[in-house]
Parts: structure tokens; sequence; C-alpha cells
């Protein structure tokens, strides 16, 4: 117990040791540590994708989306039952598309990556964007996440969050006796892709939507992922949106839902596709002898950039090398304040330069 006479900061420091040595608990009047879960969603994607959107949407907050600066926080909570703490879930949202890829850093640490859950949002209405932003986003992410689950635990978080971690860690959604077992490469913690903007992209061509379905499946099931097609315009799509997000951010029973025509919004679990039922890539004027790949993946990404050429993107990487000039974070007063000083620096070294070509050296 507490003597009176303790200060908050030596009241804090107690709390702070007592969970560094796991002695905290029930018994001395703190909360179990055991009993609280607390889990990380990490959402990523094309820039003006609609991560924001669907984020808020599934969160029941109503408030118009803002362009993303950088990389944001946000949580939610939930609560699962009368007089029990609330499950939390953080949030956390990568802007600017790739160009800010090396931020993963931040939200991905060794002391959350067991509870870490991953939201990759692909705009369907920018197919030739899809390919790349997938590539490189889910490279980067992979990197982080093996880079932190190399990091050794603190031993409470060992000991408090290990039912958490038992639950949230990789897992093989597939079961020992399917076919595909060896031939797919799962991502290193829960993994959903999310197809945005179907509303757009149902009025595709045909065959170029098969495509893109056909791709973003065979993508799904080689990373062990859950794909769900998803438009903001509709409260369906939206609400099987929401029931997924749930399920990442506070554990909440899986949903049945199950989609694989291609004439309507896909929606497959993790672990309920196959290759088979998938088929081979749609090649219908591409010989794919021709095309040289190295393995699976490889062999779709050729024929997915042949019907969808990927977008030259070097040189816009290249001007987002500062984010200051990176048009979604213009701020007009805060620019026109910098516009000013910039030209006021200009002419400084003008009239500096003109000093020094002036004076006469003595010698």
């Amino acid at each position: 117990m507490p003597k009176i006479s303790d200060t908050l900061w030596e009241l804090a420091s107690a709390e702070v040791q007592s969970r560094e040595d796991g002695t905290g608990g029930e018994e001395d009047g703190g909360v179990d540590p055991g009993s609280l879960n607390e889990r990380t969603v990490f959402f990523i994607g094309n820039k003006a994708g609609g991560k924001t959107t669907i984020l808020l949407r599934c969160l029941d907050r109503d408030e118009p989306p803002k362009p993303t600066l950088a990389l944001e926080y946000t949580f939610g909570r939930r609560a699962r039952g009368h007089n029990t703490p609330k499950d939390i879930a953080h949030l956390w949202e990568l802007g600017g598309g790739t160009s800010l890829s090396d931020l993963v850093q931040i939200p991905i640490t060794a002391q959350n990556v067991r509870s870490l859950s991953v939201v990759l949002v692909l705009d369907l209405s920018k197919p030739n964007a899809l390919w790349g932003t997938m590539e490189r986003l889910l490279q980067t992410t992979r990197t982080q996440v093996e880079k932190a689950c190399s990091k050794p635990q603190r031993t409470l978080e060992s000991k408090a969050g290990s039912k958490q971690q038992a639950q949230n860690r990789p897992l093989m959604v597939l079961p020992k006796d399917h076919p595909d077992r060896e031939l797919i490469n799962p991502f290193p913690v829960p993994l959903v892709i999310i197809g945005s903007k179907f509303d757009i992209f149902q009025d595709f061509d045909s065959e170029k939507r098969k495509v893109i379905c056909k791709t973003l499946r065979f993508i799904s099931h080689y990373y062990a992922a859950s794909l769900i097609f998803t438009s903001s315009k509709s409260e369906s799509l939206m609400s099987k949106t929401k029931s997924l997000f749930t399920q990442l951010g506070f554990g909440t029973e899986k949903g049945k839902s199950m989609s694989s025509d291609l004439s309507k919004p896909l929606i497959i679990p993790a672990g309920m596709d196959s290759l088979s039922q998938i088929g081979s890539p749609p090649t219908t004027d591409v010989d794919i002898g021709t095309l040289h790949a190295k393995n699976p993946l490889d062999l779709w990404k050729k024929v997915f950039e042949v019907v969808f050429p990927p977008e030259n993107t070097s040189d816009h990487h290249r001007e987002l090398k500062d984010p200051a000039k990176d048009p979604q974070y213009s701020e007009p007063q805060i620019d026109s304040m910098r516009a000013q000083k910039d030209t006021e620096l200009d002419q400084y070294k003008r009239n500096a330069s003109k000093s020094w070509k002036g004076l006469e050296l003595e010698t």
C-alpha cells in the first residue's frame, strides 16, 4: 500500500519498478497485466487510396477525412463485458504511398510486433500503381517486422502478454494437408489486403477486372492474407470491412463471409483459397514462355504489368524526398511566410556577394 507521504513521482516510480519486476498485480491492488489486451494495426497503401476513410468508418467516427501527414496515430477501445477493462487498438496510418515507407520503423517495434496486424489498402481505380505499391510497401514492412522479431523481449512482456502473443503470432493459416502449404510465403504477421473504390472498379472492362481480381487473389493467397473489396459508398461492404477490422484490432470472432465470384466484390478469408481455384495467370495476349519468370510470384507480376504497365514513379519519389514540397502537406499561411523568408534570404545572399566583391583587400 502506498504511504500518504509518497509523492506522485515516487508512486509512479514504484509502479514502473513493480511492472518491470513483474510483481505488480491484483494482490497489491493493481491491474492484472494478463487481463489487458492491446493490439496494433498498421494501415499502409496507395496515396489517396481511402485508408483514412476506411479507418474512420471502422471507428464509427463521423468526420471528414483529411490527407494523412506522413505518419499518424489514433486508437480505438472496445469493452469485452460489464466492469471489465477495455481492449485497446493502437492504429497507425502511413501517408504518402511508398514515398515515406522508411517510417515503418516507428510503428513496428520489438514491443508490439507480436500483437501487430497489417492492413494494405490498394486503390482498385489505379491498377497501374497497384503492383508497385504492394511490392514496395510489403517488402519494407516485412523487413522491419523481421528486424523487430529478432530483438529480445523484456521479461514482463513475455510473461504478461504470453496469452495475447500466442493469439497474435504469425500463424500458418493453411491446414497441414493443404496442397499449397509448401508453395506460399506467409507474411510474418496477420495481413489483410483491402481493394478500395470498388464503385469505380466495377465499371472497368470485364477482362481488366478479371486480371486484377485473379492477381489479387494470388497475391493474398501467396502471403496467407485475407482479401476484401470495399467502397465507402456501400454500407454493406463497409460493414463487412469493419467486421474484419474488429477481428484484427480487438480479437473478435472471425467472420464467415466468403465470395470468390469475379463479378462481385471479393471477400476471401486467409487460408480459404487455393492455387487450383485461382487458376493460371490470365494470358490472353501473352506467351508465358517468353516472360522468363524466376518464380510464380514473378510470373504473375510480369503478366499483370503487360496489361497494366507500371507508372514511372522515380521522378515523383525524387521530388518527394523533401516532404515540405509535397502538396498534400501544404499550409497556405506557413508556405507564404516560408516563401517570403526564402526571398529575403536570396536577397541577402546577393547583397552579401556584392559587398564582398567591392572590398579592396589590403596587401
